[in-house]
């Protein structure tokens, strides 16, 4: 027989199954937009960009001797307390900081992500993700498969208006913004990969190409493109296929970690990275950027990969910086959750070579630089 104390308890199970099951997963992956609607407007960035001496080229950034470090936090710049801890760990403040936007969960430009990194005086990146992250399949498998996202539809035009919409709100910031849009293309597991969601090849190159052209006719030469595969493994989409070539990329970005699922058997940073690296050269003069890495715990040698790291970057000359996952998602690729990668992360970046400065009126480096 059904009562009343029952259904008030069959109430108090669904709500509490709400709360606790599905209300952390609708949060995080809302938490950007929810964050921004509940504080006040971000102050707009006030610079005065300085004219150059005659004769004289604009600072590029990083400067010459140099690279930065950035960070990329689950919450990006809607919630810094990720950030402010990132920041405590590592003993001083990056230059760059990335934040991710899906085409299907954030319909309108918001300029308030963008001004908020540059006001605490860092270069935006964004991760611009041509889905909806809310439909993502839980079937490894049917990751990658939103038909609505084909490359061929972002090509032909669909999009447009979406894209010119975000293409004149980065205009009017009116400082520089790199753009990563549709990274780790040679995967399987995004919508934008060819070997993904019904795209054949030659469409990536198509969709890159058609997004970059409709920013260069509305303005948009605020913008750093920024092109980041993942680092090559067995039965990736070869680089060579998805380029679109140096007039359209302005930094090479590279996404690698020590110890991605089934694979934590100590790999260094040179064994991961290298193979890439060196087809990338064959494919582009521009500089790399590592734009996701960061080490697993799982051996107790988290610290010990992070001292590679910074040790190894410094001679890699075509690599301009680097940005450390802060997220817990496999694992927990926080440096601030172990004193000992703090400490080396903190060590790390104290050399003068991470020492790169940033602000609104530099030219971000278009060419890898070259040393004596």
């Amino acid at each position: 027989m059904i009562t009343l104390p029952r259904l008030m308890l069959a109430a108090l199970v669904l709500i509490g199954g709400y709360v606790f099951v599905v209300a952390p997963r609708v949060e995080a992956e809302t938490s950007t937009t929810a964050s921004w609607q509940a504080q006040l407007a971000e102050p707009v960035p006030s610079f005065s960009p300085t004219p150059s001496a005659p004769g004289r080229r604009p600072q590029v950034f990083p400067q010459a001797g140099t690279a930065f470090f950035g960070v990329f936090t689950e919450k990006g710049p809607g919630d810094l307390t990720a950030y402010d801890g990132f920041v405590r760990a590592a003993g001083k403040s990056p230059q760059v900081m990335m934040f991710a936007s899906g085409w299907g969960a954030e319909k309108h430009f918001d300029r308030q992500p963008f001004d908020r990194i540059v006001n605490r005086g860092m270069l935006p990146m964004l991760g611009w993700e041509p889905w909806d992250y809310r439909a993502e399949s839980k079937q490894d498998h049917d990751r990658g498969t939103q038909p609505q996202y084909r490359l061929a539809k972002i090509s032909g035009g669909d999009y447009d208006g979406y894209i010119s919409e975000w293409a004149q709100g980065i205009k009017a910031l009116g400082y520089p913004v790199a753009i990563r849009f549709a990274h780790e293309m040679n995967g399987y597991w995004y919508p934008w990969g060819e070997s993904a969601n019904g795209n054949r090849r030659g469409d990536y190159v198509a969709a890159w190409r058609h997004v970059h052209d409709l920013f260069a006719r509305l303005g948009a030469a605020n913008v750093v493109w920024v092109w980041s595969p993942n680092v090559v493994y067995e039965n990736s989409t070869p680089l060579s296929q998805l380029y679109p070539g140096d007039d359209y990329v302005d930094w090479v970005g590279l996404s690698g970690y020590y110890g991605t699922a089934g694979m934590e058997t100590y790999q260094t940073f040179d064994q991961i990275y290298r193979p890439t690296l060196t087809e990338i050269k064959q494919l582009s003069k521009r500089p790399v950027v590592v734009t996701e890495t960061a080490a697993t715990d799982a051996q107790g040698r988290k610290a010990d990969w992070i001292t590679d790291l910074l040790q190894t970057l410094p001679q890699h000359p075509e690599i301009i910086g680097f940005l450390w996952y802060e997220s817990v998602k496999e694992t927990d690729w926080r440096i601030a959750a172990s004193p000992a990668a703090s400490a080396a992360f903190a060590k790390g970046v104290a050399q003068p070579y991470f020492g790169a400065k940033w602000d609104p009126d530099m030219t971000p480096r278009r060419l890898i630089p070259v040393r004596n």
